[in-house]
């Protein structure tokens, strides 16, 4: 069935989704290594999970001093997560695909962590907490609006 045809308006939708993912044959492919072709993308949810220990609340104050450089590293290393997924299928062409998404990808990595440097410069700290705590008379988006469309255009490829 369609996207809008599951329930009233399309509402059980992911709920079909996840029933046919869990009810579809499991394919091995002939000549991949298993255990890194298997492990690549539960270790790349692992590393998008720990970036969610960043953000910053008030009602249990956690904060890392040097969070900006935790974030760059957690995303840093999903380059690897693509790559060892791209060689473990032991196919050419998964290679090449996996090595122009990593091209890609470090890439635009490096153009967002220049723009965040120059963030980093307006508050002098790592901390996560004092981008919060810094931007509450005047968002920083709005204070560097050309650099926040580079930052924009960039997370989105």
């Amino acid at each position: 069935k369609g996207p809008n045809k599951v329930g009233y308006m399309g509402i059980l939708q992911p709920f079909s989704d996840a029933i046919k993912l869990f009810t579809k044959e499991q394919t091995f492919p002939i000549y991949s290594n298993y255990i890194s072709y298997y492990f690549s993308p539960i270790i790349g949810f692992i590393l998008s999970l720990m970036v969610w220990m960043l953000i910053p609340y008030y009602f249990n104050m956690v904060s890392f001093n040097l969070g900006i450089l935790f974030f760059l590293c957690c995303t840093s290393m999903g380059v690897y997560t693509v790559m060892v997924a791209g060689w473990s299928a032991n196919s050419n062409y998964s290679l090449l695909g996996s090595l122009r998404a990593v091209a890609q990808t470090i890439s635009y990595e490096v153009s967002l962590a220049l723009i965040m440097l120059s963030s980093i410069i307006l508050i002098l700290d790592f901390n996560m907490m004092m981008f919060f705590v810094y931007q509450d008379l005047i968002w920083f988006f709005f204070l560097m609006l050309p650099l926040s469309m580079c930052w924009i255009s960039s997370s989105l490829a």
